[in-house]
């Protein structure tokens, strides 16, 4: 058994955590405790990424970490070093989810907005990974996801919308299937 004392001021010191966030390369001294929807929102003012239930439960954290959903608030920053983080603003800003917003905005898929960041991070990884999914695969991707102000079948309609108009648009000729 060790007798080496831990001393607790230690665990204050920043520690350099390189990034690239939204396509930008990134640096932030974080504390070992800081979690990452910490740094993006308070250094890197994200503030779409919203720290919800801090247990991973809520969704409304969500990230894309080297191209796939994590739960920022269960992440610890340091842990993200020399990752590629995308995040709502990073999507919005390249247009990837226009569809997606566009929808969730004609459908009123929204009321507060808290939780919509997450939800469209969830519907952008689902139609990545699933080009047409069924209404029960669409509310399977969505229940890590929760909304206190409004039933949650706008959202499944806007998601099933907008996997359709993508079919639909891939199978005319010249976009992206041959003639």
């Amino acid at each position: 058994m060790s007798s080496r004392a831990v001393d607790l001021d230690d665990a204050d010191e920043a520690v350099r955590v390189r990034m690239v966030v939204n396509g930008r390369k990134t640096t932030c001294d974080v504390a070992p405790r800081d979690t990452l929807v910490d740094c993006l929102r308070n250094q890197l003012e994200l503030t779409g990424t919203h720290a919800g239930c801090e247990m991973g439960a809520c969704g409304a954290c969500l990230v894309q970490l080297d191209g796939r959903a994590v739960h920022a608030c269960l992440m610890f920053a340091v842990q993200a070093d020399g990752a590629r983080i995308d995040t709502i603003e990073g999507l919005a800003e390249s247009g990837v989810i226009a569809d997606l917003q566009a929808e969730f905005h004609r459908r009123n898929a929204l009321q507060c907005g808290f939780c919509t960041p997450g939800m469209l991070m969830t519907a952008h990884e689902l139609l990545t990974h699933h080009a047409t999914p069924d209404r029960e695969i669409i509310r399977d991707a969505l229940s890590g996801n929760f909304c206190r102000c409004t039933g949650y079948e706008a959202i499944v309609d806007a998601i099933e919308a907008v996997a359709d108009a993508r079919a639909t648009k891939a199978s005319q000729p010249g976009e992206g299937s041959s003639p």
